[in-house]
């Protein structure tokens, strides 16, 4: 097998897509995560509380694969509030603090009319690479 499925312990099952996808060389692939918890349970109904939601999810995905948050290469971020995003930046950036740190991988982000979980504020996705 070329690579390996990765989904965290006690985590519902993903329907349809693969939470994480482990290959070979050590890539790891993480489909976007929203603000949702192992139940597919939204914690938060703003946008903070949902980042730092998808944030822990993504950190989880990455740790079940074996890594932690400096493996972490890539996050592309999907908002649909590009006003609320920009308005909390000190909020947003304390969020993003408390899970990845001072790592700062290399980032995109995208304005979206919306996604498909229709309480998701935002979506993030990422790359890693694990030795």
């Amino acid at each position: 097998m070329t690579h390996r499925m990765i989904q965290p312990e006690g985590w519902l099952p993903a329907k349809g897509y693969s939470n994480g996808v482990l290959t070979r060389d050590g890539t790891l692939h993480i489909g976007g995560q929203i603000g949702w918890d192992e139940n597919k349970r939204f914690v938060a109904t703003d946008f903070v509380g949902q980042m730092r939601q998808a944030l822990r999810n993504v950190a989880d995905i990455v740790v079940a694969a074996g890594g932690g948050v400096t493996d972490v290469t890539r996050l592309t971020w999907f908002v649909t509030d590009k006003r609320e995003y920009l308005a909390r930046q000190p909020e947003v950036g304390a969020a993003y603090r408390e899970v990845f740190g001072k790592h700062f991988p290399a980032m995109s982000m995208v304005v979206v009319a919306g996604l498909i979980e229709d309480d998701a504020l935002v979506e993030i996705e990422a790359t890693a690479h694990l030795g």
